[in-house]
């Protein structure tokens, strides 16, 4: 990801870099599903930002939640997150994990929901909804992100990632990832 020199951020408050660091990560996407990213998806926790005496710039700590324990995307997008504010112009970057809470469907914005839908993955419904013990049962009425019909049914619990269940429409006949949540 290549990030023009006019991007680079130079400001004079802490809050003016936190929200500009906000903003550069909003281009940060996830691997696993590019058309969301790393805000959108709801896994980065805090920006914490600190003036830097030694280097009289900016210390930055971005703090990240795993969508799964072990997800294999979460190590791509702190190293794409690193280069964004390396090619931004910081220097002093820290990336942690946070653990506790756990991440949650709830955390993803709307709008990110409505860009999975637009790309084909039913996004997650509310966890009132159908995140129960009896979870991904067949009578499950998820609806199918191309033709809008829920005359659909589980293939699979794991879709093309493990953050994703496979199901099939019975009117488009098509298949297709829903989000799970959790």
């Amino acid at each position: 990801m290549e990030i023009p020199n006019k991007h680079r951020i130079v400001t004079t408050t802490s809050e003016e870099v936190k929200q500009a660091v906000l903003f550069l990560l909003e281009s940060v996407t996830d691997p696993e599903v590019p058309v969301l990213s790393v805000i959108d998806l709801g896994v980065v926790r805090d920006i914490i930002v600190n003036p830097n005496p030694e280097s009289g710039g900016w210390s930055i700590i971005v703090q990240v939640t795993p969508t799964y324990t072990g997800c294999p995307a979460m190590d791509v997008m702190k190293t794409t997150i690193r280069m964004a504010l390396l090619q931004a112009g910081f220097t002093d970057i820290s990336i942690t994990s946070v653990l506790s809470p756990a991440w949650t469907t709830d955390w993803m914005s709307e709008h990110g929901k409505e860009k999975l839908k637009a790309y084909g993955i039913a996004p997650p419904q509310y966890k009132q909804a159908v995140c129960t013990p009896d979870s991904f049962q067949e009578e499950e009425a998820i609806q199918c992100p191309l033709c809008h019909s829920y005359h659909t049914r589980l293939v699979s619990q794991f879709g093309s990632t493990a953050c994703k269940a496979l199901y099939q429409c019975h009117d488009c006949k098509e298949p297709f990832d829903y989000f799970k949540c959790h």
